[in-house]
């Protein structure tokens, strides 16, 4: 009887990197990179001989050089002896600001837009979609120029503000709507956590300086979001309270003066960290809710118990700051105290929302269309009117169809908005990747920050909007 034994295994040869197709594709993708890093390794090689023919080298020390130059609007304390990263720090913080307020803005006139346009009423459909296609047709640019140019010239000047027949704040004589910017109350607080000046009463400055509604840049941080209009800073009212604090003496000024209400970064933190977790609490009780619905077919009643959870503890804070509002009011030649709004500042915000909320209109309308219309009968049906149908059962469902891509027009209002160089605005590109790097010469490390600062931020609203589109995708077992 023949014994069958098992043939000798081959070894390894070399050829099967190519002819073998379980190690073909890693032997490309190894090639692959290892072209990719000769060429990456050949342009900073190049880019460093360079460099060094022109006398120059790679340092970011620059950022910690004087910048010398001023900022119109400023979110955290500023001025043009601090440095360029304290400039580049201003610059993203305007950056963001528009980033958030245009997202949310947009994505209101969106989803609006967007539910109009299936309308069955003739004229509101056509009407929504002359603005859908007429913004998203013309250069975002433009929009933004052109709403500059309609504030700048259309709006009333301060001094139109002066005298019975004149022009008219708004809202309770609180807001005012200039060729400057709109102005609008801040809120200061009398116990604030970043520390209040006070007024020592016995001081012989004019009172004006113990005024609240004049230390608008001084001290009021969030005020310095725009300091005058036109170039003209309402820095004056620091020079009113420096001359208050000096009259009073220092430490001494202290003892039986007039606390000025101000406002500072750690006062928002502290309101947003309390509003964060009412939100969380209002979840937690919804969650609740939705459970003891599954177990027992009956919801408890949990919207009041949600809303006090968010707004009770935001005001026990507020009232433990002792809050309060600081309204613009007409000085000499502008208006002192409360919120400046430069032009600058609303034009981009308007045009980045509007362009940006044309292109969302037609992600909602074709998550809506997507969904079957069998749906909405369904819904009929059981006797839902059709604007419960709509916000019960046709957008959650479409929420997984238009959130992929409102996600890429996220970013594309952040990134558009390094357009706020044409009106003005000084975001990061304007600080960090303009005049900065004009004054440093220092063009390759600014726009490798600059390149930076946006890849994050792309990365970091990806990240959050996925992990919302993971929570309401649908759910397989």
């Amino acid at each position: 009887m023949a014994t069958m034994t098992d043939p000798p295994e081959r070894g390894f040869r070399l050829s099967q990197l190519i002819f073998d197709t379980r190690y073909r594709s890693m032997t490309i993708q190894v090639v692959a990179m290892i072209l990719i890093a000769l060429l990456l390794s050949w342009l900073i090689s190049n880019t460093i001989h360079n460099l060094e023919a022109l006398g120059k080298d790679f340092d970011f020390g620059f950022l910690g050089q004087p910048a010398g130059y001023d900022i119109n609007q400023q979110l955290i304390d500023y001025n043009n002896q601090m440095s360029h990263g304290r400039a580049a720090l201003v610059g993203i913080l305007n950056t963001l600001l528009v980033a958030v307020l245009g997202c949310a803005l947009a994505t209101v006139l969106g989803v609006i837009a967007g539910v109009l346009r299936l309308s069955n009423n003739w004229v509101v459909s056509r009407l929504t979609a002359v603005y859908v296609e007429g913004f998203r047709n013309v250069p975002l640019l433009l929009w933004i120029v052109l709403i500059f140019a309609l504030m700048t010239e259309s709006m009333p000047t301060p001094r139109d503000f002066r005298g019975e027949d004149g022009s008219s704040m708004i809202l309770g004589e609180s807001v005012a709507i200039t060729n400057r910017g709109v102005y609008i109350p801040n809120v200061v607080f009398s116990r604030s956590l970043g520390g209040n000046e006070v007024a020592a009463p016995e001081a012989p400055a004019p009172a004006a300086a113990a005024s609240p509604s004049t230390n608008m840049a001084g001290t009021y941080g969030a005020s310095r979001i725009a300091t005058g209009g036109a170039g003209v800073q309402t820095g004056q009212n620091n020079d009113a309270t420096s001359t208050a604090a000096d009259a009073s003496g220092g430490a001494e000024a202290g003892e039986g003066g007039e606390v000025i209400p101000t406002s500072s970064v750690w006062d928002w933190l502290l309101i947003l960290a309390v509003l964060i977790a009412g939100g969380v609490g209002a979840k937690v009780l919804g969650t609740r809710a939705t459970h003891i619905q599954e177990a027992t077919g009956k919801r408890p009643m949990t919207l009041p118990f949600q809303i006090a959870s968010v707004l009770v503890p935001v005001i026990v804070v507020l009232l433990l700051l002792g809050a309060s509002l600081d309204k613009p009011e007409l000085g000499g030649f502008n208006f002192d105290g409360g919120v400046h709004l430069r032009n600058s500042l609303i034009a981009l915000w308007l045009a980045l929302s509007l362009y940006t909320g044309a292109f969302i209109a037609e992600i909602v309308r074709g998550g809506i269309l997507a969904i079957s219309k069998g749906q909405t009968e369904a819904a009929y049906a059981l006797g839902l009117r059709p604007g419960t149908t709509m916000n019960l059962v046709i957008l959650p469902q479409a929420l997984r169809v238009i959130i992929p891509p409102l996600i890429s027009q996220f970013l594309n209002l952040t990134k558009n908005s390094s357009l706020a160089i044409a009106v003005g605005y000084m975001d990061v590109r304007s600080t960090l990747g303009g005049i900065t790097i004009n004054q440093t010469g220092r063009e390759l490390e600014g726009m490798l920050l600059l390149g930076l600062f946006y890849l994050v931020l792309s990365l970091l609203i990806s990240g959050v909007m996925n992990i919302y589109n993971s929570s309401v995708k649908l759910k397989e077992r």
